[in-house]
């Protein structure tokens, strides 16, 4: 008896053992270093099931502050009312877009944002109170960042590799609208420019919102004086003030029919 309890717990040394788990099911292997390359492909993979299933076939993508809060009181009354109007935009622009392609019961120009609150959570509210589908790509951050509540559930990704998220951002983006924004929309904007300025992607309509900000907040005509940019580059993107402007560019670069 005594040998067969002795023979019991040397299998239970074993199976209680790391090296026994079935390896899709060890998350200390997953995390290790050694396993980079299966998680870079594991969060390229993951989301494109996903769309695929939903037959979303292109998106916008909006960029834009996630600290940006609206109906809060502000040492900077102007600021908040600027910021207010932005969110404001970044709803209608969603809504007019998601009511105009996903009422006609096509997955086309389906709003993606990056997850997260501000101008991110206006744009998911904006498809959800169309009634259309909208995506936020999340990213793990020291302080965590929660999804907003209006993405769809189905289409709500969270990532730990910023390079992969700004492929998917990317992959089947058919516009680019971006709000104002710290280092995070300004990283998104250029990563898209240069892409585009250097055919790594197909030309997209590339709008910017809020001029009053963004005409602060970059010099491009300099970046042209001083032969950084060509002047045709100048014109890769395009400034306005309004979501309905916003609209009107993306009709003009299509001619009213999104590509495929």
């Amino acid at each position: 008896m005594s040998r067969a309890k002795d023979l019991e717990s040397l299998r239970a040394a074993i199976l209680a053992n790391p090296s026994y788990r079935l390896a899709h099911e060890d998350a200390d292997l997953l995390a290790d270093a050694d396993l980079r390359p299966l998680r870079l492909q594991l969060e390229l993979v993951k989301p494109e099931r996903a769309l695929r299933r939903h037959a979303i076939r292109s998106t916008v993508v909006v960029f834009g502050s996630a600290r940006m809060r609206s109906g809060e009181q502000a040492a900077d009354p102007e600021r908040e009312q600027r910021h207010t109007r932005y969110l404001d935009e970044a709803r209608r622009f969603a809504a007019l877009v998601s009511h105009r392609f996903q009422q006609e019961g096509r997955r086309d120009f389906v709003v993606v944002t990056g997850g997260g609150s501000g101008i991110m959570e206006a744009a998911n509210r904006g498809a959800w109170e169309a009634g259309a589908r909208s995506m936020g790509l999340n990213i793990t951050l020291p302080h965590e960042q929660l999804p907003n509540p209006f993405i769809t559930p189905d289409l709500a990704f969270r990532f730990r590799y910023f390079a992969i998220r700004k492929m998917h951002f990317a992959l089947r983006a058919r516009a680019m609208v971006a709000f104002p924004g710290g280092f995070g929309t300004l990283d998104e904007v250029f990563e898209v420019l240069a892409l585009v300025q250097t055919g790594k992607m197909a030309p997209i309509p590339i709008v910017l919102v809020g001029s009053a900000f963004w005409n602060r907040a970059v010099d491009f005509s300099f970046l042209v004086t001083e032969g950084m940019i060509d002047p045709a580059d100048a014109e890769l993107f395009t400034v306005v003030d309004t979501a309905v402007d916003a609209v009107s560019v993306l009709e003009r670069f299509y001619g009213g029919t999104p590509p495929p």
